[in-house]
């Protein structure tokens, strides 16, 4: 998470969308560079609600707007998926190594994912809470040409960023049955990602 005070902007790091990316160009030009524990750095609306807004609102009497990114639901779970084949990964609970990611994304798509698919939500991730608080500026991952002119009009500075945290590049193909059974199961990760102009 990254505050930039004086532009009145909290830009939220959701995970497998390349906001370390961001994070690492950004990072000597925020008043506040949230890396670490990764529950903070990856604080979700809720948590953001929760800790951060009244600190703002309370001690600076201020209110943030708030940014974040969100990729393509298939995509993002095959970062997922692909991250956790790494061979760190290799004999832990949460590996995919054993696994095709037909029956990775399966198994996320039910009501109780094991461990290796459990990867939370993007839509839960981003959802507005009942006071209001949510995501005042919503980018896809798949055209950050938008989010870097939107970072250079708000802070004048154009993000330099370099690839970080890549993952082998392998297939990621789904059977029909799985992409439905996804689609159907998941319709709110869909239906945020395609609400985004």
């Amino acid at each position: 998470m990254l505050v930039f005070f004086a532009e009145r902007l909290v830009f939220l790091s959701v995970p497998k969308t390349g906001t370390t990316a961001y994070e690492n160009a950004l990072k000597a030009r925020a008043d506040i560079a949230v890396t670490n524990p990764p529950e903070l750095k990856h604080a979700p609306v809720y948590r953001y609600n929760r800790f951060f807004r009244p600190m703002f609102e309370k001690a600076c009497k201020v209110e943030m707007e708030t940014l974040a990114v969100m990729r393509e639901p298939i995509s993002w779970l095959g970062s997922w998926y692909r991250y956790r084949r790494r061979p760190f990964m290799q004999g832990k609970p949460n590996s995919t190594d054993a696994v095709s990611f037909d029956d990775f994304v399966s198994a996320y798509a039910q009501g109780m994912p094991p461990g290796f698919a459990d990867v939370g939500s993007q839509a839960r991730f981003l959802e507005s809470r009942p006071n209001g608080t949510g995501v005042t500026h919503l980018f896809r991952y798949e055209t950050p040409e938008r989010l870097d002119a939107f970072l250079e009009d708000r802070l004048g500075v154009r993000p330099e960023t370099r690839r970080e945290n890549v993952s082998p590049v392998m297939d990621l193909t789904l059977s029909p049955r799985t992409e439905s059974k996804l689609r159907r199961k998941c319709a709110a990760e869909f239906a945020l990602y395609d609400s985004i102009p």
